[in-house]
């Protein structure tokens, strides 16, 4: 028999893996180069397709004209901002007078969002506010959504392999899902060439949103073997990523934030998050500030207070996660001196403080009484107090 790979342990000391389940999306396709069987695939679920894209519509011509080309109806949905509660029910309406009967989402994690909802809505008999969670009554949907195709152009959220879309409710200066584990997508088709080029500020916020996508899974209460296997591949690769993209653009960097984003929406559907993201919500939709600044931007606070209060197996996975950080960017090992490094790049990389966001003292201290009913922060390592929560975004 060959040696152990593990010759001081045995399967006796080893603690039992755990049970758990897995879902994502349909069928994957990953790959630079693989947009250019997007029209097919989608044609095959329909003739009648409703396409949201963001604000420069431009950029989905090329989509638009291989769908006709194949004879396909396009319907189309322009999305500027962030979905809300009227964008997507007029989404809705505009895909039933047209009888869609697929939905495809070419842009960023608020296309997607855009879109996977409006697949949603659209066969639903009800309302979308009585299936949202913490302001509507998070009713489950009482019909399956149209079937979804996911094209991100952003590597960031991982939304194409999720199974909840994040719709804003501006009445109530909240951002709440929509969740359903029958919204992940047919098919989620990611081709890193469609992010090259991005804008630094933007591959920067969506970038560090990717990396604590794949941070916080790792270090949750719900992570499991699956999950850790791809968080802990994906997060030294991200930070390496990130680093090389904010030098100069690479198309190798570009597919390693793309499988990068793609391992964090995997890793957070079937695990959790923690945290950052239970503060991320409320803070952005009290102050309007973009996601992917605010996770930077709280990252390194919320990785420190997590540190300082963890004990036994959270503390191991947290010190894990210190080594990479610090190996990255070549400082002394612990976590104070990691998240320095990690918070002194990122700013002087073009991350703003929160307070130049907009965030005031105001939004913190509502944000930290709304994160605590948050589902993120219950996946969090370690119980942080409102107190610790309003520390970590004033260092923020």
């Amino acid at each position: 028999m060959g040696k152990s790979l593990h010759p001081a342990r045995t399967l006796q000391q080893e603690a039992a893996l755990p049970a758990f389940s897995f879902m994502t999306a349909t069928e994957i396709v990953f790959g630079r180069g693989t947009a250019a069987s997007a029209a097919p695939r989608i044609a095959a679920l329909g003739g009648r397709i409703l396409l949201v894209h963001g604000r420069d519509g431009a950029r989905a011509d090329w989509l638009v004209q291989a769908l006709a080309g194949l004879g396909v109806a396009v319907t189309r949905v322009s999305v500027a901002a962030e979905p809300d509660i009227a964008m997507i029910e007029t989404g809705a309406a505009r895909a039933r007078a047209a009888g869609v009967q697929v939905v495809a989402a070419l842009g960023g994690g608020a296309v997607i969002d855009a879109g996977k909802a409006i697949a949603a809505l659209v066969p639903a008999p009800r309302p979308l506010l009585a299936h949202l969670e913490v302001v509507g009554q998070g009713l489950p949907l009482d019909v399956a959504p149209l079937p979804f195709v996911a094209i991100p152009t952003t590597a960031g959220t991982g939304a194409e392999v999720t199974r909840n879309a994040v719709i804003g409710v501006p009445e109530h200066r909240r951002k709440v899902s929509l969740r359903d584990a029958r919204m992940l997508p047919r098919l989620a088709l990611v081709d890193p060439g469609l992010t090259d080029g991005c804008p630094r500020a933007i591959t920067l916020a969506s970038g560090l949103d990717a990396l604590t996508q794949v941070i916080e899974p790792y270090v949750c209460t719900r992570a499991n073997p699956l999950t850790d296997a791809l968080c802990a591949d994906a997060i030294p690769r991200a930070l390496a990523a990130l680093q090389a993209l904010m030098q100069t653009e690479t198309p190798a960097a570009r597919d390693e934030m793309a499988w990068v984003s793609l391992c964090g929406g995997l890793a957070l559907a079937n695990a959790g998050l923690g945290a950052v993201h239970g503060l991320a919500g409320p803070l952005g939709g009290l102050s309007g500030a973009p996601h992917g600044a605010i996770c930077g931007a709280l990252l390194p606070g919320v990785l420190l207070a997590n540190r300082r209060a963890a004990t036994g197996p959270a503390a191991a996975r947290l010190d894990r996660v210190a080594g990479w950080i610090a190996a990255a960017f070549g400082t002394a090992p612990g976590m104070e001196a990691a998240v320095a490094g990690l918070s002194a790049w990122a700013r002087a990389a073009g991350l703003r403080p929160l307070a130049d966001l907009g965030v005031t003292a105001d939004h913190r201290a509502a944000a930290a009484l709304a994160a605590a009913a948050s589902s993120s922060m219950k996946a969090n390592p370690v119980a942080l107090s409102a107190a610790d929560l309003d520390a970590v975004m004033a260092a923020a």
